[in-house]
């Protein structure tokens, strides 16, 4: 097969891929452990891609029959999760950074899990989508606004469905909270803070044998993550990494079902925590020691919408700190921080005093949370791996669009290329494209609505 992939690579595969898009999901099928198997492939066995297989395999109504990846010893432990299933064993492709290709011509495959660096996700994605498949797309979607349009574009032109598997969006007490905006509890919303600050410094410079072994490599000798998501960090400043905290925000405020991303504005501090860490591990004398690190410690961004909220984003991976989402969700009727679990809700909290908000995120518990809550246990991170999957499973054995879609993908992603360009041009407001070319105005919320996502 011819490595160099064009459009006719896939044409005749796109010729099919009429696969029933709905505007809003059916919610007609129940069980999502029905028996009949629905066939997915895996692009990307990493940590990452491990985790969603491990999930897969323990459903009866999947079967994974292709699994690609470029390092085998990735593969080799994701074979090792298939014995231990008792499962089947996959057609494994590998060799080169085209293989997946192959693994896309495949007519068994409904639908494709994509866990591979960032760089990749938008041509993987979009070749997914003309080989008439599924596309189950790891966050963050894309790097570039470019990218952002070319998946719109092509969901759109093949009627290939996609969805960002922002697991977030299913976590516990979100979940909770989203609940409580959607039953009116805080009130006309007003404001949201959220991010992605998290000590990274273990990752990106890594080359134990195990995660997070420590040392101060990257590139092709380190391990995992930091054989590819330093460089981002040594050539780019903006924030890279949006998703975690701007896809729950979105689902809250309804962005692209009656309300959307306007415009945006990002300002980058300087760059000391990478240089400090590898001083710090490796001295001064070491050649790491050397680089001028592009991205600033710490990154944000202020979002406007077309309702009339604000958003504040961060980005904060750089230097000592515990791990937060930094969420905040305020309306008239009050506010939920996550920071301190606090929360205040006008004439239910004593006046003027903050309360501590585990009560009411227990009371609001969502219903898929109640449904599902012991498929979920050991799924990973607390259990919204299982959700998040399990949302993309249905979707593609109901033939329907699923709850987060390509235009979501697009809207959270573009973040990344907007920030940078207005960090580039001293803070200068950049606007919003709308992906959904106004259908933003009359689409309506699905997440959180249906039995399964």
């Amino acid at each position: 097969m011819d490595k160099n992939f064009t459009r006719r690579n896939f044409i005749k595969a796109s010729s099919v891929a009429g696969i029933g898009l709905a505007v809003t999901p059916s919610f007609a099928l129940g069980n999502p452990f029905k028996p009949e198997k629905v066939k997915i492939g895996l692009i990307g066995v990493g940590l990452r891609g491990q985790n969603h297989l491990y999930n897969l395999l323990q459903r009866n109504d999947v079967e994974v029959t292709a699994i690609c990846d470029v390092d085998d010893g990735m593969l080799a432990k994701s074979l090792e999760l298939f014995k231990k299933a008792g499962a089947p064993m996959p057609q494994v492709y590998t060799g080169d950074d085209y293989a997946y290709l192959d693994l896309l011509e495949r007519k068994d495959i409904a639908g494709v899990v994509i866990s591979t660096p960032w760089l990749w996700h938008p041509k993987m994605a979009i070749d997914t989508m003309k080989a008439g498949k599924y596309a189950g797309l790891e966050v963050s979607a894309a790097n570039t606004i470019e990218d952002c349009w070319d998946m719109v574009n092509t969901s759109e032109e093949t009627g290939s469905p996609l969805m960002i598997l922002e697991n977030v969006c299913y976590r516990r007490d979100i979940m909770a909270i989203h609940n409580m905006v959607k039953q009116d509890m805080f009130g006309e919303l007003i404001h949201c803070h959220c991010g992605y600050q998290h000590d990274l410094r273990r990752v990106l410079f890594n080359n134990g044998e195990q995660p997070y072994g420590g040392g101060v490599e990257f590139g092709p000798k380190a391990y995992s993550e930091a054989k590819w998501r330093t460089e981002h960090y040594l050539k780019r400043d903006g924030d890279v990494y949006p998703t975690h905290g701007v896809g729950p925000i979105a689902n809250f405020l309804d962005i692209n079902r009656g309300n959307r991303f306007v415009s945006l504005t990002s300002t980058s501090t300087k760059a000391r925590g990478l240089h400090d860490y590898i001083v710090k591990e490796g001295g001064e004398g070491h050649p790491n020691a050397k680089l001028k690190w592009k991205m600033g410690d710490v990154i944000t961004s202020t979002i406007s919408t077309a309702n009339g909220e604000s958003i504040i984003v961060i980005h904060d991976t750089s230097l000592p700190r515990p791990y937060s989402l930094g969420f905040r969700v305020q309306g008239t009727k009050g506010i939920w921080m996550k920071d301190g679990n606090q929360i205040y809700i006008e004439n239910i909290s004593p006046p003027h005093k903050w309360e501590d908000s585990t009560s009411y995120i227990e009371k609001y518990d969502h219903p898929l949370w109640k449904k599902f809550e012991e498929q979920a246990t050991g799924s990973g991170h607390g259990g919204m791996d299982f959700f998040v999957l399990n949302a993309f499973v249905e979707s593609v054995k109901r033939q329907i669009q699923p709850p987060l879609d390509v235009y979501d993908a697009a809207a959270w992603s573009v973040i990344t290329g907007l920030s940078e360009q207005s960090i580039y041009n001293g803070g200068e407001p950049q606007d919003f494209p709308d992906f959904t070319r106004g259908r933003w105005i009359k689409r309506k919320p699905v997440f959180g609505l249906g039995d399964a996502y």
